[in-house]
């Protein structure tokens, strides 16, 4: 620890690192309105988790006494640079709550076959060779080399709430979760050229499908080629699905993010790991994007002006259909206090015998029903837009943690109407040749409560230009400018963006990634 010109303080601590994977050099850069800055530069040697709470902000904070009270008026900015050659990420902590709720991390995986694990066979008649990136770094793939893994870049966003435990246990381990996954994988995803096997060890079958397929009937009569016949080895009863490799990632993932909500249930106590958070990752592999978001943080792509959605919000407006649903089946979850059907707004005693609109699980559209007394609780979904409710809790339906999560002043547990499971979406590097000003976005709902996908677009397609395109730092200034413009200006009548609207209020995460480098995975 030292101080530095400026009145600035360094300070260096152990960063995050771990088993099959190596931070990317980053740096975090803390200001406050009313206090001189101080840096924190990050080195890689994996902490114990006990360990992991002593590096969040309240800790930094706590320990050097710094007074950050909430209030826009002593703003807390975090700006981060990670490198994918070049990257631009940069957080501003509102203010809302003591702890930095919105956490982020940006690795290299490297992904290697488990010691001892079952492998598909190898494509004898494969000799390809990839590379990536024209320095070295990056995928490296060779026929029948085990020792060599399959490298893939990952990015992480985790918005925070009631607590920022879940969101720094996540920004630490998913990653480990994503790469185990992977690793039961690798090897059919490197054989490209084959489709995989149903069953891990099986020797790939070129032949055609109609001659692996038994009809029931020769199956039951024990016929030529039916299973256990002497004169035909074994063979499938019937058609087999026709598995893509993508499916497989998009497997992993979907089964990474439920072992890390898993584990923050198995370890919440132990831990304290308080509340739970959103979730949007993104990992390059073998020339694609793989986005999987559960939460409402967003991804999109702004390529050549064109503005492509790569992740969908999970909210209760968005999933109101499935939580009906999972209601009605189960009606013991609403506690005796919550009724499943919808209403345009709360019933009231003397509306009974009376015809109201309403909704159920099976209607997308409204049609009337006679006011019963069952009527009168609570509805599951209450609110509209951003002030849409579970249960009158939480605006969120998908995400990590909240195991503890229940109803005020009651027992009604909220989490069996949560879901860690992610949408994912595939996004082909290989297909495009993309320019400087190709991008993808990531950020937490701070921006995109106040700012739609054109505005955002449209800020992209003003500030890239206008950089130098040797900067390194032009994606951290367009990641910056782009929080900005959410935030705004402090005038009269409180914080202000264009045409005089309210800026956000929450904390704001961006990450600006660019598509270039993709251009030399193949």
């Amino acid at each position: 620890m030292r101080f530095i010109k400026g009145g600035s303080l360094e300070i260096t601590f152990q960063g995050i690192s771990g088993p099959c994977m190596c931070l990317t050099s980053c740096c975090f850069v803390f200001s406050q309105a009313l206090c001189s800055p101080f840096r924190v530069f990050a080195t890689d040697t994996l902490p114990p988790l006990h360990q992991l709470f002593y590096l969040n902000l309240k800790s930094i904070k706590e320990a050097f006494r710094l007074d950050v009270d909430g209030g826009m008026s002593k703003e807390m900015n975090c700006t981060s640079y990670f490198k994918w050659e070049k990257l631009g990420i940069w957080v501003i902590n509102a203010g809302k709550s003591t702890h930095n709720e919105d956490q982020a991390s940006c690795e290299v995986l490297t992904v290697k076959k488990k010691a001892g694990a079952m492998t598909s066979t190898p494509n004898r008649n494969s000799s390809k060779r990839r590379s990536s990136l024209p320095n070295g770094e990056g995928l490296q793939l060779k026929e029948n080399s085990e020792s060599e893994g399959v490298s893939c870049h990952y990015w992480s966003l985790f918005d925070g709430h009631a607590g920022s435990g879940a969101a720094v246990v996540a920004s630490r381990l998913l990653q480990h979760h994503v790469t185990e996954q992977l690793q039961d994988i690798v090897d059919i995803l490197k054989n490209s050229a084959v489709l995989p096997p149903t069953c891990l060890g099986e020797e790939p079958e070129n032949a055609p499908a109609n001659s692996r397929t038994l009809t029931r009937a020769a199956s039951l009569r024990g016929g030529v080629g039916a299973p256990g016949s002497p004169s035909t080895p074994p063979t499938r009863f019937f058609t087999e699905k026709k598995i893509p490799h993508e499916c497989l990632v998009i497997g992993a993932l979907e089964s990474a993010f439920k072992e890390m909500d898993l584990q923050i249930e198995r370890e919440r106590s132990s831990y304290n790991i308080s509340g739970g958070c959103t979730a949007l990752i993104v990992i390059c592999l073998l020339g694609k994007l793989y986005v999987a978001n559960a939460g409402d943080s967003r991804a999109i792509i702004v390529r050549n002006g064109e503005i492509i959605p790569m992740s969908s919000e999970f909210t209760p407006e968005t999933e109101r259909q499935r939580l009906q649903y999972l209601a009605f089946m189960q009606p013991h979850l609403l506690g005796n206090e919550f009724t499943h059907l919808e209403f345009p707004r709360r019933v009231q005693r003397k509306e009974l015998g009376k015809k109201m609109l309403y909704r159920d699980f099976n209607m997308t559209g409204w049609a009337y029903k006679t006011i019963e007394d069952e009527d009168l609780k609570f509805p599951l979904i209450y609110g509209e837009g951003k002030k849409a409710r579970v249960m009158a809790t939480i605006g969120v339906t998908r995400g990590l943690g909240d195991h503890d999560l229940k109803v005020h002043d009651s027992n009604i547990y909220i989490k069996p109407f949560l879901s860690s499971a992610p949408e994912v979406r595939i996004y082909d590097l290989s297909k495009y040749d993309h320019g400087a000003d190709d991008v993808l976005i990531l950020a937490t709902d701070g921006l995109w409560d106040v700012l739609s996908n054109e505005e955002v677009a449209e800020a992209i397609t003003q500030f890239l230009p206008n950089c130098d395109p040797d900067d390194p730092h032009r994606y951290t200034l367009a990641a910056q400018d782009l929080v900005m413009r959410a935030r705004g200006v402090l005038k009269d009548r409180g914080w202000r963006i264009s045409n005089d609207r309210l800026g956000s209020g929450d904390d704001i995460s961006v990450y600006v990634i660019p598509l270039i480098h993709g251009n030399k995975l193949s």
